[in-house]
């Protein structure tokens, strides 16, 4: 079997690389890290009509060689050659938005002049026609000495075309006639006269995306705009996911009921039901919500308008220490602060990176959401505020802006203390608004899909195992008198580490449900229920018992502590696979240090004042 073709990708951001690369090769693709850096590779593999296989390399999107962020060197290091385990690839396709050259080809340019061999895509024709442009592509190719290929990727079409010129090998270096129609002086000038002579405009304005911009970029319209946008997503993330996810509790609690019959070991029967599949269930459980805000941020950014949410927001971020290019990553961070963090690799400037990794995980994500609910239905009661606005709505908006609000306050303390406080410009593409590529939103689904259950799954996986280890052994001894609990691992950390929280309000049984919720937050309901030995189908039970059972008077806890704890869970990171990830994405232990301080003083300090406050002057 002869040896698999190897192609690479090339593109400006925007330019319908990505579609591309899903039209070829599908669902037949996979994701890693380079060696040694954070950067991802997505490869995937396709075969031609021949029957020749063939590997594709989708490269980061970037304007130039010239690289200014980690996912910049990655294309230049790789289409120059200096990363061994890519070796040489035996063509690079440069794919150029059509409707966008002055732009995109002086990537092409940089890619030729290392006479590496090219085959140019050209991308988005069907709207380059729409606007009027005709465009020489046999021109084009004698004028640049590669050929070209006219692809529309979001339909699918041209991509045969595409393949037949790989079958046939009309990829090369650059040919002598490049330098035969005399392109001298800079590439922009060299741009400027292959336009000029390829290039014809009827009419050169994109009405549709003009008129659309008239509104999405307006300085009031555009924010009232935005703000819709965000409570129609954060409401379709809480109303869609709901079914799903009770649908899952369900069937976890189904297995749990069918397995557990067929095991008679009691520790075993523990294990199992309470320790495997509670774990497996708690994760599972979020993978709804996620993917919903996953699919708007992928229908958001097939659809163009993301980039202009990051120009319309850069002003005002930046007041508060922030780029507009933090405003995607931030998004993200609602769903899962790990995929957010890691999207600040596309921020050029360090110092704005590195604020938005900091800043990042005060963004309320999913795993909040169980410890918010069942605190909230246990001390805020459900009723109406005038007529239409639910009281326990509110405060959880209001969870939710707190988050904000202390991102941008940390953000702008950061900024304080820098030495470097110039303003970084935001330069970036404004792409035409298009209909999305359905396919290329199923195939990023999926791949968040198990990026989430791979990388945070498993480390709540564990730990409910290790939460059941801790919270049964040792035994309680003979003529115990104590719950069991009391006689544990768990137990005994608990009653050690109580005077420490005494000041918040916390039992010595919160303390134990902090711990496991160090590697993740949802675990804490779990874990609690673990704690005050409640047994359940499901996690949906447990809460539901909890609730009562914390807010029993008396024997329940103070409406201060549930306060207090809400608060706690603001800022608390209490998620390891997310400090794992900044030490990956910085490189740094020291940075992991400074910010697992900060977020836990934080906590400490707003915690010890809500409950201080809502008990001794509220009477709470």
């Amino acid at each position: 079997m002869s040896e698999a073709l190897r192609i690479a990708l090339v593109g400006n951001p925007n330019c319908g690389k990505t579609s591309l690369f899903n039209h070829l090769t599908g669902t037949r693709q996979k994701v890693a890290n380079y060696a040694g850096v954070t950067v991802e590779r997505k490869v995937g593999n396709f075969v031609l009509p021949s029957g020749t296989q063939v590997r594709v390399l989708d490269l980061p999107g970037t304007y130039s060689l010239n690289a200014t962020s980690p996912d910049e060197a990655i294309t230049r290091d790789v289409v120059q050659g200096k990363i061994k385990d890519e070796g040489n690839q035996d063509a690079f396709l440069c794919v150029v938005d059509a409707t966008n050259l002055k732009l995109h080809l002086g990537l092409v340019l940089e890619v030729i002049e290392l006479g590496r061999p090219v085959l140019l895509v050209l991308n988005m024709m069907d709207e380059a026609r729409r606007r009027g442009m005709q465009i020489n592509t046999q021109k084009l190719a004698q004028r640049l000495g590669v050929p070209v290929v006219e692809t529309v990727a979001v339909k699918n079409t041209g991509i045969e075309n595409l393949m037949a010129a790989l079958e046939q090998g009309k990829f090369h270096a650059p040919s002598a006639e490049l330098s035969d129609v005399h392109l001298t002086g800079s590439n922009h000038e060299k741009i400027s006269e292959i336009l000029k002579d390829v290039v014809q405009f009827v009419d050169h304005e994109d009405k549709r995306t003009d008129f659309l911009d008239r509104i999405f970029l307006h300085p009031v319209w555009g924010l009232i705009s935005l703000a819709v946008l965000m409570f129609v997503i954060f409401q379709a993330v809480f109303a869609w996911a709901a079914p799903f996810m009770d649908g899952i509790e369900t069937f976890f609690g189904w297995l749990g009921e069918r397995l557990g019959e067929y095991i008679t070991q009691p520790l075993l029967h523990s294990l199992v039901v309470d320790g495997i599949i509670a774990g497996a269930g708690g994760v599972v459980v979020f993978l709804p919500q996620i993917l919903i805000l996953f699919f708007f941020i992928l229908v958001l950014e097939e659809s163009g308008y993301l980039p202009r949410a990051a120009f319309l927001l850069d002003k005002l971020m930046y007041k508060a220490g922030l780029s507009g290019r933090a405003f995607i990553p931030l998004l993200s961070s609602f769903a899962c602060a790990i995929p957010g963090i890691m999207a600040t690799r596309s921020i050029n400037d360090p110092r704005d990176r590195l604020t938005t990794i900091f800043v990042a995980p005060l963004m309320t994500c999913s795993a909040r959401l169980p410890v918010y609910a069942l605190l909230i239905s246990a001390f805020i009661p459900s009723k109406m505020i005038w007529g239409f606005l639910n009281l326990q709505g509110l405060v959880l908006f209001g969870l939710y802006m707190a988050g904000i609000v202390s991102a941008l306050c940390v953000s702008m303390v950061m900024k304080f203390f820098q030495k470097d406080k110039s303003q970084h410009a935001l330069l970036m593409e404004l792409p035409s608004y298009r209909l999305p590529d359905l396919k290329s939103v199923w195939i990023g689904l999926l791949d968040r899909g198990k990026i989430f259950l791979k990388r945070v799954g498993g480390i709540i996986f564990a730990l409910s195992i290790l939460l059941w280890f801790l919270s049964t052994f040792p035994q309680p001894p003979e003529n115990a008198t104590l719950p069991a609990i009391d006689y544990s691992f768990a137990g005994q950390l608990g009653h050690l580490m109580q005077p420490i929280f005494a000041p918040l309000g916390f039992s010595w049984q919160i303390c134990i449900a902090l711990i496991p919720a160090m590697a993740a937050r949802e675990v804490v309901v779990a874990a609690l229920g673990t704690v005050y030995a409640l047994s359940a189908v499901d996690d949906e039970a447990v809460a539901q018992g909890l609730s009562h059972l914390i807010s029993a008077p008396g024997t329940g806890w103070s409406v201060a502590t549930g306060l207090s704890l809400l608060v706690w869970f603001i800022y608390a990171p209490h998620c390891l696979a997310t400090l794992a990830t900044v030490r990956r994405e910085t490189g740094s232990w020291k940075t992991v240090a400074i910010m697992t301080g900060y977020l836990f003083g934080l906590a400490y300090l707003m915690a010890f004042l809500t409950y201080q406050i809502a008990s001794r002057y509220f009477g709470l």
